[in-house]
């Protein structure tokens, strides 16, 4: 939220610069050669640099890698002290990419599974989809795209029992059976939240999320 309060002040800030200098912004018009409102807004990294926002991504910096490193009990361990006790003077690194450490459905027998949502604690996804207030323009074309169509199905069904139709923190993504039997993708694009988890997540890394038309996407009205 700091980021894009930041990103904010730094375009407001262009513009008036833009506008004071008899810039049009409807037109962004150029005059006697010089473009009147900036490229690249500069300000913005400036001004990361000097908040807390990046100090405290600073501080944290270590606390992803000793998870995944040392595991639940030691990592811990490691970021109490790293947190709290004293900064140590070094850096972790992640070495893989998060979509390449997914198990296989051969190499873990664990399977998730949740309680039924009590609608005061717990909450389905769609119910918190429609808090999130998205909305995106009917018929637009999907701003989820996939290389190809077939790895659902074909490659990550059977090799990750398709993990979109679980990460996926809106029910974007579904196995739908057809009438005869067989499976098919579905996306629910309506339904995004623009988290990019499946960007990331993607074991076959097939699908992409790009900018949907009309600047649909939730909208948090109360924050």
């Amino acid at each position: 939220m700091k980021s894009g309060m930041l990103c904010g002040e730094a375009v407001f800030e262009a513009i008036a610069a833009g506008v004071e200098k008899g810039g049009d912004l409807a037109v962004a018009r150029v005059t006697e050669g010089e473009d009147l409102f900036v490229k690249e807004l500069t300000s913005y990294t400036d001004k990361f640099n000097n908040s807390w926002l990046k100090e405290e991504l600073y501080n944290a910096r270590n606390f992803g890698p000793a998870m995944h490193k040392f595991g639940q009990w030691i990592g811990g361990a490691f970021n109490f002290i790293d947190q709290n006790v004293f900064k140590v003077p070094f850096t972790l690194h992640d070495l893989k990419q998060d979509f390449a450490v997914l198990k296989t459905v051969d190499a873990t027998s664990f399977k998730p599974t949740y309680p039924k949502p009590d609608g005061k604690l717990t909450f389905d996804r769609l119910s918190s989809v429609f808090i999130s207030n998205t909305v995106h323009e009917e018929n637009q074309p999907a701003h989820l795209k996939l290389t190809d169509p077939s790895i659902p199905v074909n490659v990550n069904l059977p090799k990750w029992d398709e993990p979109a139709q679980r990460y996926c923190p809106a029910g974007v993504y579904e196995i739908m059976e057809n009438d005869d039997g067989s499976k098919r993708f579905q996306i629910n694009a309506a339904n995004c939240v623009h988290c990019k988890t499946c960007d990331i997540k993607d074991p076959s890394q097939n699908i992409t999320w790009v900018t949907p038309e009309g600047g649909g996407g939730p909208n948090y009205p109360n924050m």
